[in-house]
């Protein structure tokens, strides 16, 4: 599957709002579907690189080598689900980034179908 495809598999996710998948080194985004005015994917998804680095340094910090399969923020009306992905050929650090509208969305099947889309995904 490849990445215009992979997004808009994400969007057909009930609820979704908008997806990125973000290379996460740089926090560039490799592509981008949905989000509007009120939410600016690539904002969203450079925010969230540093979420993710801040986790990876705690981890580190505690010795912890435990790999982050997911990163839920639950916000008073959003899901913000952050699935991390590695691209095993070249060791590239990937995510794909998913928001969600809480009162529509079923937060299990989410996680679900980004792990199918995940597996699916060349990048």
């Amino acid at each position: 599957m490849n990445i215009e495809t992979a997004l808009k598999e994400a969007m057909s996710i009930e609820g979704a709002i908008g997806v990125a998948l973000v290379d996460y080194t740089s926090g560039l985004t490799l592509g981008v579907l949905g989000g509007g005015p009120t939410m600016d994917m690539n904002i969203a998804a450079a925010g969230n690189t540093d979420v993710i680095r801040a986790k990876v340094r705690t981890l580190g910090m505690l010795g912890l080598q435990d790999g982050i399969e997911d990163i839920l923020i639950t916000l008073d009306t959003q899901y913000h689900l952050i699935r991390l992905l590695q691209e095993k050929q070249h060791g590239d650090a990937f995510f794909l980034y998913l928001s969600l509208h809480k009162d529509r969305a079923n937060l299990g099947l989410a996680r679900h179908q980004l792990r199918k889309i995940e597996a699916e995904l060349e990048v």
